[in-house]
């Protein structure tokens, strides 16, 4: 059994990476007077350059935990292999498609950190493929409904069907949720439990994935509704603060 303290240290690493990315994305933008007056190249080769550095920090903590599930679990596999980071290509359509969106701060630093955090899943789900091995999507900390779900479905042997133009689906900002790996059935991460995910996605009222997940959203809302609004609330005041110290950072500069 994978145990929760292991888990939970490997997950809080890979956040700190991809968060330590979006934080420097974020300087950037800010210093440089907002994603408009920035040309679009510079800012562009700067997100490429944390997806990279970045990237590779997560893909090679990615490899180093799946050796050790796969050493614990005397699996005659090869060494892991850490998946190719963002190439700029990628890094531009993301950045240039993001800004279409939306220009905020948030939301662009929030994409540099999942490019970051894709390089890890792709490391995962490549190396499970090349092994026959088994993959299951782990949710981690405040869940949202659309990972529970996808939760739900348990293990399942990693095929070419998990990953989409070669990369790992279902990565969103602000999550902490991740693929692990098992080599046998025997295996388990402490904690994660499909069948209890898969009855609340059950129970769910609704007739469409999409009705279920967002009656299910609905309910954890109601639930954790004071817990969620002093989230936003201590969130929104750090990031004031944060906005308010680089301000006085520049004006000095």
């Amino acid at each position: 059994e994978i145990s929760l303290n292991d888990w939970t240290r490997f997950i809080d690493t890979l956040s700190k990476i991809s968060s330590k990315a979006a934080a420097d994305m974020r300087a950037f933008i800010i210093k440089g007077g907002g994603y408009a007056n920035i040309p679009a190249n510079e800012l562009i080769d700067y997100a490429y350059a944390l997806a990279t550095k970045y990237g590779e920090a997560s893909a090679t903590l990615s490899a180093m935990m799946y050796d050790d599930i796969a050493f614990l679990s005397e699996a005659a596999v090869p060494a892991a292999i850490p998946a190719a980071t963002a190439s700029y290509g990628d890094v531009a359509k993301t950045i240039e498609g993001s800004a279409k969106f939306s220009e905020n701060v948030d939301y662009l630093s929030e994409v540099v950190g999942r490019l970051v955090k894709q390089a890890g899943a792709d490391t995962t789900l490549q190396n499970a493929i090349r092994d026959g091995a088994e993959v299951a999507w782990i949710p981690h900390g405040d869940t949202c409904m659309f990972c529970l779900t996808l939760a739900s479905r348990g293990w399942q042997r990693a095929s070419k069907k998990t990953i989409k133009n070669g990369h790992a689906e279902h990565i969103h900002s602000n999550c902490d949720c991740t693929y692990s790996v098992r080599f046998s059935e025997s295996t388990k991460v402490e904690g994660y439990d499909p069948d209890e995910y898969l009855k609340i996605y059950q129970d769910a009222e609704g007739s469409t994935p999409k009705a279920k997940i967002n009656y299910m959203r609905r309910e954890a809302y109601a639930l954790n509704k004071e817990k969620i609004n002093e989230q936003k609330r201590a969130a929104y005041a750090k990031r004031k603060e944060l906005e308010s110290y680089e301000a006085e950072e520049i004006d000095v500069n």
